[in-house]
């Protein structure tokens, strides 16, 4: 699974594991979240998904899209609860218009890789990342082969 609910004394919520091997990351950055009251108590009970997850700038603003927050089974009955809805990311102008500048002009994309409490706040880790090629995740996977290997024969050689 893509994403994972860490121990209960770490701060991680949700992590997206596929976006190391789908993409080479960039500059990461931080920002907070607009929630309602029942995603907050979905995301305290760990019902978060941010697989597939990127960041939309439109008018300005910045927008998370394709994560899924479940609503509890005792949700209010008088809230309508949409799991997929856009949730507004707290950033400052100057973050935006550099992230705007980064997407339009340099062909980049910004994808969730984490999210995670900080103090009592839910913030989400992202980066500007660029989609690998086939041939680039193929290198990956043979980089971390050898770097294992590497690994074990100097374990091995030591004794």
């Amino acid at each position: 699974m893509a994403n994972k609910k860490s121990k209960p004394g770490s701060n991680t919520i949700a992590l997206n594991k596929k976006a190391r091997h789908e993409y080479s990351l960039g500059d990461k950055f931080e920002a907070g979240l607009e929630l309602q009251g029942w995603e907050v108590k979905s995301i305290r009970a760990g019902k978060v998904n941010i697989s597939d997850t990127y960041i939309h700038l439109k008018n300005g603003e910045a927008f998370l899209l394709g994560s899924q927050i479940q609503p509890l089974n005792s949700a209010s009955t008088h809230v309508i609860c949409d799991p997929y809805r856009y949730r507004k990311l707290l950033l400052k102008k100057r973050e935006i218009d550099r992230l705007v500048g980064s997407t339009e002009r340099d062909g980049f994309t910004l994808v969730a890789t984490a999210m995670y409490w900080k103090q009592c706040w839910v913030k989400l880790e992202f980066h500007l990342a660029k989609g690998k090629k086939l041939h680039d995740k193929r290198e990956d996977g043979k980089e971390k082969d050898w770097a294992r290997e590497k690994e074990r024969t100097m374990k091995h050689s030591a004794r």
